[in-house]
C-alpha cells in the first residue's frame, strides 16, 4: 500500500472491511500486520472455520458487490499475493506482537519431506522463548469464478504455494529463524525449492466477530 493511501486504507480496513468479513459465517478472526522494516508491505490473515467458507454464498456475495469505499480502495492494492489456504501444521497461538512469514514451495516429489520438516519445526518453535505459535499453510484455489473485487483491482492476484507463519513477541528471535532454522540450506535439504521469500511484520489490528458485535 503506497504511503499516500495507507492512512485511509487502514481506516477502511479496520472500520468497514473487517466488520464486513467478520460478519460472514465461518470467519473466526481477522488480523492486519504492517512491515516491521518500514517498507510498504502489509500482511493480512483471516482465520476460518473451514476451507469451504471461501466458496460460500455469503462470502461470494461480498466479493461480488463491494461497497463504494471498497471499490475505491481496491485499485490501490499493489503487488497483491492472495492465498486461500488449508492448514497443514499448527502449534500455539495465531496472534502476537510480530509475525514472520515465509513463502516456499516443495520440490517435485518432496511434499511429504517438507511437511515433516515443518511439522517438527512448528511444534518446537511454539515452545521457544520469544515465539508463541508457528503454522504451515498450503494454497488451493477455490472453485469459483473471478470476482468483482478482482476485476476492480485490474490485475491477476499472485499466490504463494506454501506459507509458514511464525508468531512471537521478540523480533530478533523471529528474525534469527531466517538465518538458522529456516536458512536456505536447511529448507533445501528438507525438500524446498530455491527462492523462499520472507517478511517480518508488526500487528496493527486483530478482531473477532465478538469484538465487532460489541461495538
Amino acid at each position: 500500500m503506497a504511503p499516500e493511501t495507507k492512512s485511509e486504507f487502514e481506516d477502511w480496513h479496520s472500520h468497514e472491511h473487517f466488520p464486513e468479513r467478520l460478519g460472514v459465517p465461518g470467519f473466526r478472526r481477522a488480523s492486519r500486520w504492517t512491515s516491521a522494516t518500514g517498507d510498504e508491505g502489509i500482511f493480512v490473515l483471516y482465520e476460518l472455520e473451514s476451507y469451504d467458507v471461501l466458496s460460500s454464498e455469503a462470502y461470494l456475495s461480498h466479493l461480488n458487490s463491494p461497497t463504494p469505499w471498497s471499490a475505491r480502495m481496491m485499485p490501490h492494492h499493489r503487488n497483491m499475493v492472495r492465498s486461500q489456504c488449508h492448514v497443514l501444521e499448527s502449534s500455539g497461538s495465531s496472534a502476537a506482537r510480530h509475525a514472520l512469514t515465509l513463502r516456499v514451495s516443495p520440490l517435485q516429489g518432496r511434499d511429504k519431506d517438507l511437511r515433516e520438516f515443518f511439522g517438527k519445526l512448528c511444534a518446537a518453535l511454539a515452545r521457544r522463548p520469544g515465539i508463541v505459535g508457528a503454522h504451515l499453510l498450503r494454497h488451493q484455489t477455490p472453485p469459483i469464478a473471478e470476482t468483482t473485487e478482482q476485476r476492480i483491482r485490474n490485475s491477476a492476484d499472485r499466490v504463494a504455494d506454501w506459507v509458514f507463519v511464525g508468531m512471537g513477541y521478540e523480533t530478533h528471535v523471529l528474525e534469527s529463524l531466517v538465518n538458522a532454522d529456516l536458512a536456505a540450506t536447511a529448507l533445501q535439504a528438507s525438500g524446498a525449492g530455491e527462492g523462499a521469500i520472507s517478511g517480518l511484520y508488526s500487528l496493527s489490528h486483530s478482531a473477532t466477530p465478538e469484538d465487532i458485535h460489541r461495538r
